[in-house]
C-alpha cells in the first residue's frame, strides 16, 4: 500500500486543521469584542454629549446661541442632546429641526446577550438610520444623557475595527500554524512517517528488511518506536522457527505414514498372537495390543494436528441434547472395554447427558462434537468412572458446557502445559493433543476452554461459547431426564 500524497498526509491535514481552529478562536474572540466596542463608542458620544450640554450652565440666561448649539452637536456628532441632572434640572442642546428617530437604544438596562444583537444587526444595516441612545454619562453615573445621532459613522467605525481584527486574525493564525506544523511535523509528524515506512516495509519483506533502528525518546513515539523493532525481531524469530517446523511437519508426515502401515502389519499379527496356545503369550498379548492402539492413537492425532491450520466452520442449526449425545457415543464407542482399576476389577464408564431438550444452536456439529469426544476421552484414559455434560445457558444467547468426571484430577505437570501440544497428556504415552485441539473449535466459534477446578474428587472443564449461538431454548436446566450411556461392550 503507497503512502498518501502530500495533499492528503497527516502534515497536510494538520496545516489546514491548525488555521481553521485558529479563525475560530478568533471568530470567538471577534464577537464580543464588536459588541464591546460599539458599547465604547456609544459612551464615548455620551461624554462628549455631557460635556457639551454642560456649556448651558456657563450662560448667563441658560441659552446658547443656536450657532454655538450647532458646532457644538457637530463636535458631538448628535443632533440633540438632553442632560438630566440629579436634581432634576434639564440642559438640552438641539437643532432647530432635528430628524425623525428609527430606534431607541437603553444602554442603562442593556446586557451582553442583547449588546452583542445590537452590534451584528447594526453591522447588517443597509439604510441610513436615526437612532435614540439612552445612557448615564461615563463622566458621572448620576448624570443621564439622552442623545439623537446618525448610525451611519458609528457602523463604519464597526466596519474599520472587524477588518483591523480580521488582518490580525488572518496573521496570527498564520503564524500560529506555521508555528505549531513545524513543531508537530517534528515531533510528531515526521515520527509517525518513520514508524508508518518501517511497518510497510515490514509487511511487504518481514524477513529481508533491514532492522528498524528506534531512537533514543523516552515518551510514547520512542514507545512505540521500541515495540516496532521488538515486533520486527519476534516476527523475524517466528518465520524462521515456522520454516523450520513447515520441514519438520513435511518429514513427520511421511514418518507418520509408514509407520502407520507398519503399525497396522503388527497389528494385524498381534491379533493371531492372542490365539496362541502358549498361555504366557496370550496373557501379554493385551498389553500389547494396547501399546499398538496408542501408537496408531498417537500418529492419528499427530497428523489430524498439523493438517487442520486454521478451523473451518460448517455452521448448521443442530439440538444440542442430540450433539452431546452422540459424541458421548463416539467418546465410549472408541475406548477399549477392558479398562481395570488398580485392583483388578472392571470399569464401567458412563457418559451422563444432562442437556434439556429443546436447544436448539448454531454451530459447527462436528467440530463442536470433536471437542466433547476429546475431554471424554482424556477422561476415560486417565481413569474417571463416568463424564457428565451439563449447560448453563447465559445473558445474550450465550452457553456455557461444563464437562465433569470423576476421576484422579489431573496432575501437577499437566496443569503446568494445559493446553500446551505435546506436552499437556495428564497419562504416560499421552501426548497432550486433545485439550489443545478442543480448545481450537472452541476458540473457532467465538469461545474458549477453560479449567474450572480438578480435584481428587474429579475435573470440570467449561466450554464457553458466544452470545447468539443459541437459537431456540425451551425446558429449563436441570429439570431433563438423565440419559447414561454406558460404553459398549
Amino acid at each position: 500500500m503507497p503512502l498518501p500524497s502530500v495533499t492528503r498526509s497527516l502534515s497536510a491535514k494538520l496545516l489546514v486543521l491548525t488555521v481553521l481552529f485558529v479563525l475560530l478562536a478568533e471568530v470567538l474572540i471577534y464577537t464580543p469584542s464588536i459588541a464591546r466596542y460599539r458599547l465604547t463608542y456609544l459612551e464615548e458620544r455620551l461624554a462628549a454629549a455631557h460635556l457639551a450640554a454642560l456649556s448651558v450652565e456657563a450662560t448667563p440666561d441658560m441659552m446658547v446661541a443656536m450657532e454655538l448649539q450647532n458646532e457644538l452637536l457637530a463636535h458631538v456628532g448628535a443632533h440633540a442632546v438632553e442632560l438630566i441632572r440629579p436634581d432634576s434640572r434639564v440642559y438640552m442642546l438641539s437643532r432647530s429641526m432635528p430628524p425623525t428617530v428609527d430606534a431607541v437604544f437603553d444602554l442603562r438596562a442593556a446586557m451582553a446577550p442583547r449588546l452583542t444583537a445590537d452590534a451584528f444587526m447594526a453591522l447588517a444595516q443597509r439604510r441610513d438610520r436615526v437612532i435614540r441612545v439612552i445612557g448615564p454619562s461615563p463622566k458621572d453615573p448620576a448624570f443621564q444623557v439622552d442623545m439623537v445621532m446618525d448610525e451611519r459613522p458609528m457602523i463604519q467605525a464597526m466596519v474599520d475595527f472587524s477588518g483591523r481584527i480580521l488582518a490580525l486574525s488572518v496573521a496570527i493564525s498564520l503564524i500560529a500554524a506555521v508555528l505549531v506544523f513545524v513543531s508537530l511535523t517534528r515531533l510528531l509528524v515526521r515520527p509517525m512517517r518513520r514508524l508508518t515506512e518501517g511497518l510497510v516495509a515490514i509487511r511487504r519483506d518481514p524477513d529481508g528488511t533491514p532492522p528498524f533502528q528506534p531512537s533514543a525518546r523516552t515518551d510514547e513515539i520512542g514507545v512505540a518506536e521500541r515495540e516496532l523493532a521488538d515486533m520486527q525481531a519476534t516476527i523475524r524469530s517466528a518465520l524462521r522457527q515456522r520454516e523450520r517446523l513447515a520441514a519438520l511437519g513435511t518429514a513427520v508426515a511421511k514418518i507418520n505414514h509408514d509407520l502407520r502401515a507398519i503399525l497396522s502389519t503388527a497389528a494385524l499379527l498381534s491379533e493371531r498372537l492372542a490365539e496362541s496356545a502358549d498361555p504366557e503369550v496370550r496373557r501379554v498379548t493385551p498389553r500389547l495390543m494396547a501399546s499398538i492402539d496408542r501408537a496408531v492413537e498417537l500418529c492419528g492425532q499427530t497428523m489430524t494436528y498439523t493438517r487442520d491450520g486454521l478451523l473451518p466452520l460448517a455452521r448448521t442449526t443442530v439440538p444440542l441434547r442430540s450433539l452431546v449425545e452422540e459424541a458421548g457415543t463416539t467418546a465410549l464407542a472408541a475406548l477399549r472395554p477392558d479398562v481395570v482399576r488398580p485392583d483388578g476389577e472392571r470399569v464401567e464408564l458412563r457418559w451422563n447427558n444432562r442437556v434439556p431438550e429443546g436447544l436448539t444452536v448454531r454451530a459447527d456439529a462436528a467440530q463442536l462434537s470433536r471437542a466433547l469426544v476429546n475431554l471424554g476421552r482424556n477422561a476415560a484414559q486417565a481413569g474417571a468412572g463416568a463424564v457428565t455434560v451439563m449447560v448453563e445457558t447465559r445473558p445474550g444467547g450465550g452457553l456455557l458446557l461444563l464437562v465433569s468426571d470423576d476421576g484422579p484430577g489431573l496432575p501437577p505437570r499437566a496443569r503446568d502445559n494445559l493446553f500446551q501440544p505435546f506436552a499437556g497428556s495428564a497419562r504416560a504415552g499421552g501426548v497432550g493433543l486433545g485439550l489443545a485441539i478442543a480448545r481450537e473449535v472452541l476458540r473457532a466459534h467465538g469461545g474458549d476452554l477453560r479449567l474450572v477446578e480438578s480435584t481428587a474428587a474429579g475435573t470440570v472443564f467449561a466450554l464457553e461459547l458466544p452470545p447468539g449461538i443459541v437459537v431456540e431454548e425451551a425446558g429449563r436446566v436441570g429439570e431433563m431426564p438423565t440419559s447414561d450411556s454406558p460404553i459398549p461392550d
